[in-house]
C-alpha cells in the first residue's frame, strides 16, 4: 500500500510542477519584445556621461547629423523636426521649410542657428565635435550625444533611444521590427553559403576594420571584411600592398549617384575582384550612416554576391508568411467558435494548461480513496 500511495503522490507532484510551467512558458513567449519606455519625465545618460532630462515630450527637435535626421524621419517624428543639415547626405528626406543648421560649403554645424531655433532637445550623433556639443549646452540647450555605433545592435539602440527622447517609441519599435524582418531574409540567404573576401573602399585609401558597424554590415551580407582580416581596427588607411596580398574576390564601394566613378587605386585594380568585374556599388548614405537605411546596403551586397540564395530566401519566407496568414485565419475562426460556445454555456471555465492536469488529479485521488477503502 505504501508503494502505491508514494507513486500516486509523486505523480501528483509532477503534475503540480508541470502545469504552472506550461502557463509560465506561454507568458515568456509573449514578453520577448523589448520594452521601450516613453513616459515623461525621463532621464537618460549619453555618451559623455551627461544626465539628459526631459520633463515632457519635445515639440521642437534639432538633428545635428544626417544619421540623426534619417532616424527621426524613419520613426515618423519629422513633424517635430525644426532644424537639420540640408545637404547631399540628407537628400533622401524632404527638408520642407525646416532650417538648415549647416554652414554652407563647410559641412560644419552652425551653432548660433541651432541656438536661435530654441529646440527642446538636440540630437547629436557620435561624429559631432565635442566642442559644438559643449557650446550648445553652455547656451542652455538639452543635447543628447550618442555613442559610436560599432554594430547593427548599436543602430537598433540608436533608433530606440531617439524614439524615447522624442516620445515616439511606437514608431521606433516598428522601424526596428522592419529592419529585423528584412534581415531575416538576408540571414536565410547567406546561411551555409561560402563567404568570399571583400574589400570595402571608403575612398582616399581608407577602409573600415573591426569594431565598426560597417564590418558587421559586410559579415551580415555574407562576405568577409578584408580590413578586419588585415588587422585594421575602426577606420584606417590601407596600403595597396596589403590589398594586393589579400587579393579580394569582391570590391564594395559607396557612390552618391548611379554610375559614379569608384575612384579605386592602382592596387585595387590589380586584384582578382577588379579583373573579374566583381564590383558592388552601394549608396554611400545608406552604408555610412548608422541608421535604418543600412539594411538597404546589406540587401544590395547580398543580391550581388549571393543572388540565387537571396532569391530563394525571399521566395521561401514569402511562402512562410502566406502559410502563417492562413494559420492565423484558421485560429481566428476557431476562436470565434469557442467564443460562441462560451456564450451558449458549452465551454470549459478551466484555466488553459490545467484542464488535463485537473482531470488527472481527480483520477489519482479517486484511486487513492479506493485503495485505502480496501485496507
Amino acid at each position: 500500500m505504501r508503494n502505491v500511495t508514494t507513486t500516486l503522490m509523486a505523480v501528483l507532484l509532477v503534475v503540480s510542477v508541470l502545469a504552472p510551467a506550461t502557463i509560465a512558458g506561454s507568458v515568456a513567449a509573449d514578453t520577448a519584445q523589448p520594452d521601450v519606455d516613453c513616459e515623461h519625465p525621463m532621464e537618460l545618460t549619453d555618451a559623455t556621461g551627461e544626465e539628459v532630462s526631459l520633463e515632457e515630450p519635445p515639440e521642437r527637435v534639432v538633428a545635428l547629423q544626417p544619421s540623426d535626421t534619417q532616424t527621426v524621419f524613419e520613426i515618423g517624428a519629422e513633424d517635430q523636426l525644426v532644424g537639420m543639415p540640408i545637404n547631399d547626405y540628407t537628400d533622401h528626406h524632404d527638408a520642407g521649410d525646416r532650417t538648415d543648421i549647416d554652414i554652407p560649403e563647410d559641412e560644419r554645424i552652425d551653432v548660433e542657428t541651432v541656438i536661435d531655433l530654441e529646440p527642446d532637445v538636440v540630437l547629436a550623433a557620435n561624429v559631432t565635435v565635442d566642442g559644438d556639443v559643449q557650446q550648445l549646452r553652455d547656451a542652455g540647450l538639452t543635447v543628447y550625444h550618442f555613442e559610436t555605433a560599432e554594430s547593427l545592435d548599436d543602430v537598433r539602440d540608436n533608433v530606440y533611444t531617439t524614439g524615447q527622447l522624442i516620445g515616439e517609441c511606437e514608431g521606433a519599435e516598428e522601424r526596428v521590427d522592419w529592419m529585423d524582418e528584412r534581415l531575416e531574409v538576408v540571414e536565410e540567404a547567406v546561411d551555409g553559403e561560402d563567404r568570399p573576401l571583400a574589400y570595402w573602399s571608403l575612398g582616399f585609401g581608407w577602409t573600415a576594420g573591426a569594431e565598426t558597424f560597417q564590418d558587421e554590415v559586410l559579415q551580415t551580407a555574407g562576405v568577409e571584411n578584408l580590413g578586419a582580416e588585415a588587422g585594421i581596427v575602426e577606420w584606417q588607411e590601407i596600403s595597396d600592398e596589403v590589398i594586393i596580398e589579400e587579393d579580394p574576390e569582391w570590391i564594395i564601394y559607396g557612390v552618391d549617384e548611379e554610375g559614379e566613378d569608384p575612384g579605386l587605386s592602382e592596387g585595387v585594380m590589380a586584384t582578382t575582384a577588379y579583373e573579374n568585374d566583381q564590383l558592388v556599388a552601394v549608396d554611400s548614405n545608406q552604408i555610412n550612416q548608422a541608421a535604418p537605411h543600412v539594411v538597404y546596403a546589406i540587401e544590395d551586397i547580398v543580391q550581388a554576391v549571393h543572388p540565387e540564395a537571396y532569391e530563394e530566401a525571399v521566395d521561401e519566407l514569402e511562402g512562410t508568411d502566406s502559410e502563417e496568414d492562413e494559420t492565423d485565419e484558421s485560429e481566428t475562426d476557431a476562436d470565434d467558435e469557442e467564443a460562441a460556445a462560451v456564450a451558449d454555456g458549452d465551454a470549459d471555465d478551466s484555466i488553459p494548461g490545467f484542464a488535463v492536469s485537473t482531470a488527472l488529479v481527480a483520477v489519482l485521488l479517486t484511486s487513492l480513496v479506493l485503495v485505502r477503502s480496501r485496507q
